[in-house]
């Protein structure tokens, strides 16, 4: 009896030192946040650099064929307002899709949740980002992450003429606190004269009755795509929906919790296109890119993540960026799974 108990014991000490090990080990693995630094980001920059000869700059609107594809930029806004920065931290690109979290917002503000999404899905997808999305079954978009409910979405922004577009540029002129931003007007131009993809869904929604007014609304999502800015600035705009809406300074102006949830999980659904599910996988969190090269990261309640490298995936995302992103997000354990 004696020796089964002592048996016993000795296993079960032994159970305990292998869940002490691997608890120190794990410890070891994962840094301490508070380490985060401008050489850390270097490191990792460096360390993915070269994935840019793995992708193609998108080309298929004409000026964006344009960008360097070796540029590259990695930024980090902390909790405490904090901003770490390493690469090519002042090269500007246009945000193209990762507007359409701005315009979400806004039209949520102005029209309600309800209104928004009783004319469009909540949807993840597996299709391309310009796919036409159910137009023609069901006739709304999946979700307001693909171009079809981007559209949808710009269109129910209040105003007339140029004046959605307006907001949303002084949204975003808000969150980065950079009253400098502007949109590129050769890119806009750029992108009106080749997007006949985009103009053939929002004649379709305007069929299906979802949109009432002209192109002037078509002309307001091209200009939107074409804000240009930088990875800080998209570090900004992470930070601000990581943080119920509250500017990196402390500017507590929009704080909303729903609406920042709201986002976040559009985002996380889909926020990288049919890459969404993978990449939820492998990164866990909510996530916008844009074939300008850029991607917006919120660690939710805790910082903001941008990252530039213009050189696409097969999905339209940034392959340095994502992969800048997955060894971060590994080395201090930021996923939310």
């Amino acid at each position: 009896m004696n020796k089964n108990i002592f048996s016993f014991s000795a296993k079960a000490m032994c159970i305990a030192a292998f869940l002490s090990l691997y608890t120190v080990v794990y410890a070891q693995q994962t840094a301490d946040i508070s380490t985060l630094s401008e050489k850390i980001l270097s490191t990792i920059l460096e360390k993915n650099r070269t994935y840019y000869t793995q992708g193609k700059v998108a080309d298929y609107i004409p000026e964006l064929g344009k960008m360097d594809a070796k540029a590259i930029a990695f930024s980090v806004v902390e909790k405490d307002g904090k901003i770490l920065n390493a690469g090519d931290v002042h090269q500007k690109f246009t945000m193209q899709s990762i507007s359409k979290i701005i315009a979400l917002m806004i039209a949520v503000s102005e029209k309600g949740e309800a209104n928004v999404f009783d004319k469009m899905g909540y949807f993840g997808s597996d299709k391309p980002f310009n796919y036409f999305s159910n137009l023609e079954t069901t006739g709304k978009p999946l979700n307001p992450m693909m171009n079809a409910g981007a559209i949808l979405t710009t269109s129910l922004i209040s105003g007339d003429g140029e004046k959605p577009f307006l907001k949303i540029l002084e949204m975003v002129r808000f969150i980065t606190k950079n009253k400098t931003i502007d949109y590129s007007k050769s890119v806009y131009e750029s992108e009106k004269s080749t997007g006949h993809r985009n103009r053939g869904m929002f004649y379709l929604m305007k069929n299906n009755g979802l949109i009432s007014g002209n192109e002037d609304q078509l002309d307001n999502y091209f200009r939107q795509c074409s804000i240009e800015l930088t990875a800080e600035d998209l570090a900004k705009i992470g930070y601000f929906f990581a943080n119920h809406c509250v500017r990196y300074d402390g500017d507590a102006t929009y704080k909303n919790a729903e609406m920042a949830k709201l986002v976040q999980s559009q985002m996380l659904v889909g926020g990288m296109y049919e890459f969404s599910g993978e990449y939820a996988r492998t990164v866990g969190l909510p996530s916008k890119s844009g074939v300008g090269g850029g991607i917006t990261v919120s660690v939710p309640g805790r910082m903001g993540i941008g990252v530039f490298s213009p050189s696409l995936d097969q999905h339209g995302n940034s392959l340095a960026g994502y992969h800048m992103i997955l060894d971060l997000v590994k080395q201090y354990n930021l996923s939310l799974f």
